[in-house]
């Protein structure tokens, strides 16, 4: 990948997520405001970061890609990523990376939600398709696909709840527990969660009922539910076992149920 360079001077900002610093580098300063608008809260200057991703614009506005699908392969030591919108080169081991793009906030949030999936395939932890709030110092997680109302959940939240985002959560493994990180991936609400971070109390699995009750679910049917959830695009079967021993590990160690509700706020009053 080659993509043209500018003379301007580079501008930098680490977008940190999950207590995991990227830093983007750039010459374009209106992509820089939209980075700076886009993770307002989750900009840390003065961050060591772990990752370097220097990033190009396609100017003017054109496909980077023929195809719109999105494919994620290993090339050597190297992963390749290409949409469309974007076409992106990723050494793991070296830290560092390239990315030439439109100039699209969607772009870059797919950028960094892959990356932060290999990452933490490595790392046992992962993304996942779950809203996620702390309450009284614990984070729950209300899991589901699209509809099955983790954006109602999240605007739900009583006013002592502080939301991680109503879309998708970042699972860390850290002191023999999990934790649930804020991340600026919103879903229907258009709100950026909270950069924060606690344990995980309970993970919920969504189903829209005519009143509000905790039930139990088996191992079994817990880990199909959980994998069918967790965000991962490459197909690389190391990788992909990797996260398959980090879900059971996770139902080891934290409590699952399935959470049916009816949309209003007196499910919040079950999670006491």
């Amino acid at each position: 990948m080659n993509p043209p360079r500018a003379s301007r001077m580079s501008h930098e900002i680490a977008v940190e997520i999950g207590g995991m610093p990227i830093l983007l580098r750039t010459r374009e300063t209106d992509f820089c405001a939209l980075l700076e608008q886009r993770y307002a809260g989750f900009v840390r200057l003065s961050a060591k970061p772990r990752f370097r991703l220097e990033v190009d614009v396609v100017r003017p506005e054109r496909p980077v890609c023929q195809s719109e699908e999105l494919r994620v392969w290993k090339d050597g030591r190297m992963w390749r990523l290409e949409r469309g919108d974007f076409r992106a080169e990723c050494d793991l081991e070296a830290g560092r990376g390239r990315i030439l793009q439109s100039l699209s906030p969607y772009a870059i949030d797919s950028v960094l939600r892959i990356v932060h999936t290999l990452i933490q395939a490595r790392a046992g932890g992962f993304l996942l398709h779950a809203a996620s709030a702390i309450r009284n110092r614990k984070a729950f997680l209300f899991c589901g696909v699209s509809g099955a109302g983790k954006t109602t959940v999240s605007r739900l939240a009583p006013p002592d709840a502080t939301l991680l985002t109503d879309e998708i959560s970042y699972i860390r493994p850290r002191g023999g527990a999990y934790w649930a990180c804020g991340t600026p991936f919103a879903g229907q609400l258009a709100r950026l969660g909270e950069n924060r971070a606690a344990p995980i109390a309970r993970l919920f699995f969504l189903a829209k009922g005519s009143d509000n009750r905790i039930e139990s679910v088996g191992t079994s049917e817990a880990l199909r539910m959980l994998l069918r959830n967790i965000l991962f695009f490459a197909d690389d079967s190391d990788l992909i076992q990797a996260v398959f021993r980090s879900a059971c590990d996770f139902l080891a160690r934290v409590s699952v149920a399935r959470l049916r509700f009816y949309p209003d706020g007196r499910v919040w009053d079950l999670l006491h």
